[in-house]
């Protein structure tokens, strides 16, 4: 990308995390507030992206040649960020283990007397409607900016603190 498109960029970004952070305001639940504050989150680790790649590429126009490898490295890694909203899941299918939100690992082998059995947890993206006012906002930052935004919450999971909790059961967890 070019400085220009940098710059156009860091101020979608930026005007994006203003508009989130206002719509913030009028959440009518916690965990509406929690889904926003993530996403206030991922969209403050993207500028700060954004911002290092600037800064990068200033230092190659002034010749460093160290600056134009890492501004390489740092272009890859911000064509791979996403947004995780919810939960994360990581599964090593080698070993058949997964990890929840970079939590401890988890075999995901059972065993009874009809054989061996692999049962990895599933994620299963919110509706417009658990959205709420976020599910416009997220498409269009999306388009804007290409970058990936992830709500999802797991199914089939080892059951986590909200779910022995009877006011949120049913609902997805915040972590």
């Amino acid at each position: 990308m070019t400085a220009n498109q940098n710059l156009m960029l860091y101020a979608k970004l930026a005007g994006f995390r203003l508009i989130v952070l206002a719509n913030s305001l009028i959440c009518d639940s916690a965990f509406s507030q929690g889904l926003h504050e993530r996403l206030i989150d991922g969209l403050h680790a993207a500028i700060d992206r954004v911002r290092t790649i600037i800064d990068l590429e200033r230092q190659r126009l002034a010749g460093d040649e160290f600056a134009a490898f890492q501004l390489d490295g740092e272009i890859e890694i911000f064509g791979r960020f996403t947004i995780n909203l919810l939960d994360e899941i990581d599964i090593d299918y080698d070993t058949h283990e997964y990890r929840l939100d970079g939590g401890r690992w988890i075999s995901a082998v059972a065993v009874d007397d009809t054989g061996v059995h692999v049962d990895y947890p599933e994620l299963v993206a919110l509706t417009d409607e658990e959205l709420g006012s976020l599910a416009p906002l997220m498409r269009d930052i999306v388009r804007e900016t290409g970058i990936a935004i992830h709500a999802r919450r797991l199914i089939g999971a080892e059951p986590g603190p909200a779910a022995s909790d009877p006011e949120h059961a049913g609902q997805p967890r915040l972590t």
